[in-house]
């Protein structure tokens, strides 16, 4: 079936527009992104985040990370257009990012099974609704 450009933009009292452009789904949609809200906060709620120090050689490192960062924001302000100032400012400040995220430690709290359950099933069924609702319905 091909498309009719006369049909575009044309919606009739029967062919409402819900969610993602397709007819339909609007409720389903909603309740899904409540589901999937919901689960996914519950599911945050229980992970904890903890930091530790860099080591580089058992040596702590940040102060060596900063050395690209201050070398090129050195080199930008004695001329701004030097293409291996940004190239150091941008790999340093990359360094220091990607030094805080390798340090992370990122564990799921104890909890029951029951509420584990409930968490991870508010969350694939929110998702599995939202999907449902982007669908053309037949």
């Amino acid at each position: 079936m091909a498309l009719d450009e006369s049909d575009l933009g044309n919606v009739g009292p029967d062919k409402s527009r819900g969610a993602g452009g397709t007819p339909g789904g609007l409720g389903e949609f909603f309740m899904g992104l409540a589901m999937a809200a919901g689960g996914g906060y519950l599911l945050l709620n229980q992970v904890t985040v903890t930091s530790g120090y860099w080591q580089l050689g058992g040596y702590n490192a940040f102060g060596i990370s900063l050395i690209p960062l201050l070398i090129g924001i050195a080199m930008l302000f004695f001329n701004g257009q030097s293409k291996l100032g940004w190239v150091l400012t941008a790999l340093g400040a990359l360094v220091i990012l990607l030094g805080i995220i390798t340090n992370l430690t990122i564990f799921f709290r104890p909890t029951s099974l029951f509420n584990t359950l409930i968490i991870l099933g508010l969350l694939a069924g929110g998702l599995g609704l939202i999907v449902r609702s982007l669908r053309t319905k037949v």
